[in-house]
């Protein structure tokens, strides 16, 4: 605590993004080999990335799932390789099989885009390692529906009170306060606006009293906002958005490229922190 009894101010991390899919939206195959998922992992890791998210099933809009053992093929081995080179290690699942799986193969957070809604078991996997963490984000339906489902009156407090209800819920199952992260879900079952009213309220999101991760890189809406249709066009716009998100002391953006999110927090620390 600082002397005027508020906590300690802490940099925004950053979450790089390490997709071993051959079809995610901004980067699908370019590192589903299992060399160059290792690459990209050094590479993100020699740009300053605070944690690796490696995901081996791609949740675009209408993305069709994969099954348990080929997302097992996928990821356990590259993370076992990362962590075996220091780094600090999430799963990108909704399975709470991946999730076990990975977590012994080094990984320290889970994260589920799902929120636990996509398998029940997985707050029990959670409650389980209490040494874990895990985040969990608003959610309405698996890719092939989610945007059937993006039907708001009011976008931020019903994100609030869904997660607040998730909350609730693994709580109940013992996962303790510590382990919880939350995520809004930003192009989950979400129109454009909606993206941007999330983004403009995320300090209504951080009343719930959790750390709170955003997931906006490379995301159409920025690029229906610049004119952008090819995604890598879109990293200095998701750069702006992580310097307001470092100036609000969100605690990490989750990002496919690394460096100038890290540049853009140094900025914003200097200027105000």
């Amino acid at each position: 605590m600082s002397q005027d009894g508020r906590p300690e101010h802490q940099r925004m991390l950053v979450m790089g993004i390490l997709n071993v899919t051959p079809d995610s939206f901004a980067d699908g195959g370019e590192h589903f080999a299992f060399d160059d998922a290792i690459k990209h992992g050094r590479q993100l890791i020699d740009d300053g990335a605070d944690i690796i998210d490696v995901g081996g099933e791609s949740t675009r809009p209408g993305a069709e799932r994969v099954s348990l053992e080929d997302e097992l093929d996928r990821v356990i081995p590259v993370i076992t390789e990362l962590h075996e080179l220091g780094a600090i290690i999430s799963v990108d699942t909704m399975r709470s099989e991946v999730a076990k799986a990975a977590i012994g193969a080094g990984a320290t957070i889970v994260n589920d885009v799902s929120g636990g809604l996509a398998d029940p078991l997985m707050a029990k996997v959670i409650a389980g390692s209490q040494q874990i963490q895990y985040i969990a984000m608003h959610w309405r339906g698996h890719s092939r529906d989610m945007q059937n489902l993006a039907t708001y009156e009011n976008v931020v407090s019903e994100v609030k009170d869904e997660l607040d209800e998730r909350v609730t819920e693994l709580l109940k199952v013992g996962v303790s306060p510590e382990q919880i992260i939350l995520d809004p879900g930003i192009g989950f079952s979400k129109t454009a606006e909606h993206n941007w009213e999330l983004l403009r309220g995320v300090e209504r999101l951080q009343l719930l009293g959790y750390p709170i991760l955003i997931g906006a890189s490379r995301k159409r809406f920025l690029g229906e906002l610049i004119g952008a249709d090819i995604p890598g066009d879109r990293d200095h716009a998701t750069a702006a958005i992580t310097a307001d998100l470092a100036r609000r002391e969100i605690w990490a953006v989750r990002t496919h490229s690394v460096k100038p999110h890290r540049d853009a927090i140094e900025v914003i620390e200097e200027l105000y922190f």
